[in-house]
C-alpha cells in the first residue's frame, strides 16, 4: 500500500520505536514570548511614548495604518530581541508577539499586517529633523537627547550626593561609502567615531561623529548640555567626569573649573612625566627584581605642560615595573589630595572606568548600535539612537525586573538568550490572549519575579 506523501514534512532519526516528524504548521506560535517583559518595562518607564513624541507626523490621517507610536516601538522592541536589520521585519509584520506589544491585534485594511513591514520603518528611518513633501515624518534630535537624560533622572528616586560621568569614544567600522566616512590609523580601517557618555549602567548620550576630529571633539557641548540638564533637577550633586587622556584637553578641564565640576583624566606620558617619577620606578624595579612580582609607587605632584594648559594642575604617577620593563600611567584631576589619596585615586576611580568599555560592548555586540549602513549621517545617527533607546529599555528590564534574581548584573546578549527568547502558542479569543509558553523553560521563576518587580513598578 502506498503511503501518502508530504513534502513539507521532515523526517529524523527514530525515537523508541517511534518516527519523529517535524512541519511549520503550528499554526500562532512566537518565538520572543519574553518580549512580554520588555512590554511591562516599557510600560513602567513609559519609554516608547515619550520616544515617539519626538517625531512629527505630517502625513493623512485617513491614510495611515502604522502610527509613528507602532513604528517607533516596533523598532526599538525588534532590536532588543536580535533584529538588528530592516529586512527582519517583512516577516516580523506577521508574528502575533510584536501585535500584542503594539496592543494591535489586526490591521485596518486587507492584505497588510498588525505591524509594518520594512519599507515602512525604512522611511522612519530615513526621516528628518523637520518633515518635507517626500518624508513626511520628521525627528527632533534635540528632544531624543533630553529624553536620554530624562529618563536617567527618573530612575532615581531621590538626587545622589555625587555622580561619575563616564566619557569614551569607539570605532564604529563602516564597510560602505556612507557620509562622513574616513580612515582611522589607529583602529585601521574606516569608521565613524561615536561619543558615548555613561553613568554606571544609565546611558545618557550616543553622538555619532566623523572620524577625522580629535576624540574629545564636541566634548564640552555634550557634558554642558548633560550637566545643566541634571543641575535643573538635582542643583547641588556633586559630579566627577571621568574618561581616559584622550579627553585630556584644556578646553574641557576648564570648563569643568569654570563651572565646578571635577574631573578626573588619563595623561598621555612625555619625556618630562617620565623622568618626574625616575626615583619611584627605580624603587619599584628594585622591588620587583627582589622579589619577583610587579611592583608599583605612587606619585602626586603639581604639573603643567610647556604651552597647552593654563594653569598647574594636580598629576598622580603610576610608577610600575612588571613583566621586566617600566609601565608609567598618569592622571590628572581636580580634586584635592585631602579628599582623595594617590593609589586611591588611581586604582579604585580611574580604573574603575573600565567598566564604561562593557556597556559600549552591550550596546555595539548585543544591540547592534554599529549597524550603522544607510548612507546619510542623519538615518545614521537615528539607528545609534534606536539602538541606544533599546540599550535604555534593556537596562530598565534589568534593574526593576530583574534586580532580585540571578541576571540582576547578566549582559543583555545574556537576558536576551534566557528570558526573552522563550517559544509560546498564541491562542487569541474574544476575552484574553493567551500566551503558552514552553513549561521546560529553566528560567520561569525569574520570569515570574520580573514580571511582579515591574507590574509594582507600573504607574
Amino acid at each position: 500500500m502506498l503511503t501518502e506523501c508530504n513534502p513539507d514534512l521532515f523526517g529524523f532519526a527514530r525515537v523508541e520505536g517511534r518516527a519523529v516528524v517535524a512541519s511549520f504548521d503550528g499554526g500562532s506560535i512566537t518565538s520572543d514570548a519574553g518580549a512580554l517583559l520588555l512590554g511591562a518595562t516599557d510600560r513602567a518607564i513609559r519609554l516608547v511614548d515619550r520616544f515617539a513624541a519626538c517625531f512629527h507626523d505630517a502625513r493623512s490621517a485617513e491614510l495611515v495604518e502604522h502610527q509613528v507610536r507602532t513604528l517607533v516601538g516596533q523598532r526599538v522592541f525588534g532590536i532588543a530581541l536580535g533584529y538588528e536589520d530592516l529586512v527582519d521585519h517583512d516577516e516580523l509584520r506577521h508574528d502575533p508577539m510584536l501585535a500584542v506589544l503594539a496592543g494591535k491585534l489586526a490591521a485596518r485594511r486587507k492584505n497588510c499586517a498588525p505591524v509594518a513591514g520594512k519599507s515602512t520603518l525604512n522611511r522612519l528611518e530615513l526621516s528628518r529633523p523637520m518633515p518635507t513633501r517626500y518624508h513626511k515624518i520628521g525627528h527632533d534630535p534635540s528632544a531624543i537627547e533630553g529624553l536620554f537624560v530624562d529618563l536617567f533622572l527618573e530612575a532615581h528616586a531621590r538626587a545622589p550626593k555625587q555622580i561619575t560621568l563616564d566619557l569614551d569614544a569607539t570605532d564604529d567600522p563602516l564597510h560602505g561609502c556612507q557620509e562622513g566616512r574616513f580612515f582611522h590609523g589607529y583602529y585601521g580601517g574606516y569608521c565613524y567615531l561615536p561619543l558615548y557618555v555613561f553613568c554606571g549602567r544609565h546611558l545618557l548620550a550616543a553622538k555619532l561623529r566623523r572620524s577625522n576630529i580629535d576624540a574629545a571633539a564636541g566634548s564640552v557641548a555634550a557634558v554642558a548640555r548633560i550637566i545643566g540638564q541634571l543641575r535643573r533637577r538635582w542643583p547641588r550633586v556633586r559630579i566627577l567626569l571621568r574618561a581616559d587622556s584622550g579627553f585630556c584637553r584644556e578646553d574641557l578641564m576648564a570648563w569643568c573649573e569654570e563651572n565646578g565640576v571635577d574631573y578626573l583624566f588619563g595623561l598621555a606620558r612625555n619625556d618630562r612625566l617620565v623622568a618626574e617619577i625616575s626615583s619611584e620606578m627605580a624603587t619599584a624595579q628594585a622591588d620587583a627584581e627582589r622579589t619577583g612580582k610587579p611592583a608599583r609607587r605612587f606619585k602626586d605632584f603639581t604639573w603643567s605642560t610647556l604651552k597647552s594648559w593654563s594653569r598647574s594642575r594636580r598629576v598622580v604617577a603610576k610608577a610600575e615595573w612588571t613583566q621586566g620593563e617600566a609601565n608609567p600611567r598618569f592622571v590628572v584631576t581636580s580634586l584635592s589630595r585631602k579628599a582623595t589619596e594617590a593609589r586611591f585615586l588611581y586604582e579604585k576611580i580611574y580604573c574603575a572606568r573600565g567598566e564604561m568599555e562593557n556597556r559600549i560592548k552591550e550596546c555595539q555586540l548585543d544591540l547592534f548600535a554599529d549597524r550603522t549602513s544607510s548612507h546619510t549621517m542623519r538615518a545614521n545617527q537615528l539607528r545609534l539612537w534606536f539602538a541606544s533607546m533599546a540599550y535604555v529599555l534593556m537596562a530598565a528590564l534589568r534593574r526593576i525586573g530583574l534586580r532580585h534574581t540571578r541576571f540582576a548584573n547578566a549582559s543583555c546578549g545574556s537576558i536576551r538568550l534566557k528570558l526573552l527568547k522563550i517559544g509560546a502558542l498564541v491562542t487569541v479569543s474574544v476575552r484574553r490572549i493567551k500566551i503558552a509558553m514552553a513549561s521546560a523553560c529553566p528560567y520561569a521563576h525569574e520570569f515570574g519575579l520580573a514580571n511582579a518587580c515591574l507590574a509594582n513598578a507600573a504607574p
